[in-house]
């Protein structure tokens, strides 16, 4: 349970409740943090889409920034859920080379986008431009390289939230997770 007491009920806190017990079968830890404030969150979404959108991100794109973001913050939710994403398209020793910062098994402009991630999250007044070349070289166009920083530091921002309020990744989350890349995640809240 988070640090928050349980939201009011409201129409939005149920919509959100719902569709976790429906794709999921319980209710997120993030959910009960967002149900606070559900119209922010579905806010939140659509500038989490149309900014990956706009930046022309994959899925495995998306992941490898969400897992280098959740690195460099210590935020073990995101590196939980989105981990478990990456291990499910590719295979758990790529899910973990992601969470361990071991570049090896990925693409340059994969490396590009976890560097950038990194660099965005921990110490955004640190990059200089030959990090946004780097994007450069990678084939991200400058429209790409605000939107993906847009991406990134909203990434940021929503593990930053969730870490604050006591959100904690969900036990059956973190036991879907292959033992291997669960223990790959040595930061952050303890599954709850």
């Amino acid at each position: 349970m988070t640090f928050l007491e349980e939201p009011a009920p409201s129409a939005g806190q149920e919509l959100l409740y719902t569709a976790d017990l429906a794709e999921d079968g319980y209710v997120w830890d993030l959910t009960r943090v967002w149900a606070h404030q559900p119209d922010v969150k579905e806010q939140l979404v659509r500038l989490f889409d149309a900014t990956a959108d706009a930046a022309g991100l994959t899925p495995r794109d998306k992941a490898v920034i969400v897992i280098a973001q959740a690195r460099a913050v210590g935020d073990s939710y995101c590196a939980v859920a989105w981990s478990k994403r990456l291990a499910d398209w590719a295979d758990p020793q790529t899910a973990i080379a992601a969470l361990v910062a071991d570049d090896e098994p990925f693409s340059e402009r994969e490396r590009a986008l976890a560097a950038w991630a990194r660099t965005v999250a921990r110490s955004p007044g640190s990059s200089t431009p030959q990090d946004v070349q780097r994007l450069r070289d990678a084939g991200f166009k400058e429209p790409q390289i605000a939107a993906l920083t847009v991406y990134a530091g909203l990434r940021t921002a929503f593990s930053s939230i969730n870490s604050a309020l006591g959100a904690r990744p969900d036990i059956a989350l973190a036991q879907a997770l292959d033992p291997a890349v669960r223990s790959a995640i040595t930061w952050g809240r303890a599954p709850e």
